[in-house]
Formats: structure tokens, sequence, C-alpha cells
């Protein structure tokens, strides 16, 4: 299982299907444990997919674990996990930065292959939206790739903390309040964001992309969705989730974004 365990099954219904689940583990880039799902389709399977989650929401925020749920009942099975020091993965997220992230993804794909479940779609919301673009050309088997609400720069998720950036620049570290969560950020991360630049990536993707945004997004506007599309190449498309708030909390939100992605995917997809 490429240094990953296989923990528990369990099962979620939704209308009259059932899907299942399998909790996972695998070592993340830093040596650290990193804890999964990945939800199963009860039917055919389609292809397998990665999904990165937003700054720090983790595996089980309604993002992720709606849009794989959603996806798994659609045929794609999809791995979700908890980035360094979030949910249930060891580790101290303060220690992490955008790189780790992008590094943790291609780890996931890594383990997902040695289990027999070879990458065909990457999924990412918001920040993890930033890391697929960056992870996708490190995973050769990958055959498309789908953004939700992301970011065109990553340095843009610095805005949640700007009002503390001066004292995390000078003193190298500070402890800022983001939705409630008192988190650490410290100055590598800051660095690592400043040095993050996702024009080539995109321009060489070579993948399919597709990018989803909502029109009313007010925390990454949409004029990020339209550079993301403006850098890359066909084949590439555009959705306009209209109605939809940046964390797809809403009903149903998450679950349409799903169903569009796996539409289009089908064609991309290993069976």
């Amino acid at each position: 299982m490429g240094g990953g365990a296989v923990v528990v099954f369990g099962a979620h219904t939704k209308g009259d299907t059932v899907s299942r689940s399998e909790k996972v583990s695998f070592q993340g880039s830093t040596g650290e444990l990193l804890s999964g799902v990945v939800d199963l389709p009860e039917g055919p399977v389609k292809g397998w997919g990665v999904f990165s989650h937003g700054f720090t929401l983790g595996k089980d925020s309604p993002s992720a674990s709606r849009m794989c749920k959603a996806l798994a009942d659609n045929g794609v099975g999809m791995l979700r996990f908890d980035n360094l020091g979030l949910g249930e993965s060891a580790g101290m997220w303060s220690e992490g930065s955008f790189s780790h992230k992008v590094a943790d993804t291609v780890k996931a794909a890594e383990f997902m292959r040695d289990s027999g479940r070879r990458v065909s779609l990457l999924v990412g919301h918001s920040f993890g939206g930033a890391a697929v673009l960056s992870a996708a050309r490190q995973i050769p088997e990958l055959k498309a790739v789908a953004t939700v609400g992301a970011p065109f720069s990553p340095k843009h998720v610095a805005h949640v903390f700007d009002a503390a950036l001066d004292r995390i620049l000078e003193e190298g570290s500070a402890e800022v309040d983001l939705g409630g969560k008192r988190v650490e950020i410290r100055r590598h991360f800051v660095e690592d964001l400043e040095n993050a630049d996702l024009t080539d990536c995109i321009r060489q993707l070579h993948k399919p992309l597709m990018v989803l945004h909502s029109p009313t997004d007010n925390t990454v506007g949409i004029e990020n969705a339209s550079t993301i599309f403006r850098t890359a190449r066909h084949p590439r498309s555009f959705v306009s989730l209209e109605g939809s708030d940046h964390l797809l909390t809403g009903k149903g939100q998450a679950a349409r974004a799903a169903k569009i992605i796996s539409a289009w995917a089908d064609q991309y997809l290993d069976a």
C-alpha cells in the first residue's frame, strides 16, 4: 500500500443509493502520517481522483465531503485527506506551506497508484485549486484537472491574515483568527506564497482543465477564474456557479459542482 494503510469501512446514504467510504492513511511529504477517506462508488467505477481542500478546511468540510460523495455517486472514487496538522493528520499545520500542500497532493496520488487506483482526476477547491494546478505535472497518469473557486495566485490567501502580516515578517510568526479558529502563521509560509507562481503550471498543464467559479464569490473574486482560463490552453472549459457561495455551503451547491465535473471528466477517466 505504499506506506499507507486502510483503517475502516463506512457508508453514507443518499436517496435510494448507498456509497461506501474507506478510511486510509499515508505518509506525507514531511514524513508525517496524513489521514484520508476514499469515497467509493456503489456501482461500476469510472475512475479515481484526489481532492484538495481549501486553506484550513480539512477533508470533512462540507465542500470536500459533499463534492467527493457526489462524485462517488456518479462513479468516480475520490480520496480526500487532511493536510498537515489538520483534522486527523499528524504534524503541525504551522510547519507546512503551499509547497507542502502541493507535495502532499502528489503523495496522495502516489498512494492511490500503489493501492491499484491510478488517479485520472484532480479536483481542488479554493486554495486546494491552486495546489492541484501546481501538482498536476508531477502526476504522469493524470488525465484531467478541475478547480472550484480557485485563486490564480496562491498568495491571494494572505488577505485573510493581512492585518498580522507585518508582525509575521518582523517577529517570525503570529497567531491569527481564521473563521473562529486560532492558527499560527509563520514567516516561511508567507515567503513560500510569495515565491509561488502558477503561470507556467497552467500554461504547460497539457491536460483538460475545467474552471468552476461563482460570479458572486466574495472570498476569491471571479477575475481569478478569468485569469486561469485565459492562461490555460485548450482543452479548457469554464462553468459559472451562479448562486453559490465560496464555501459551497448552500443546499445542493457542492453536489451540483460535482455532477458538472463528473459529466465533463467522463471521457477522460480510466475505467
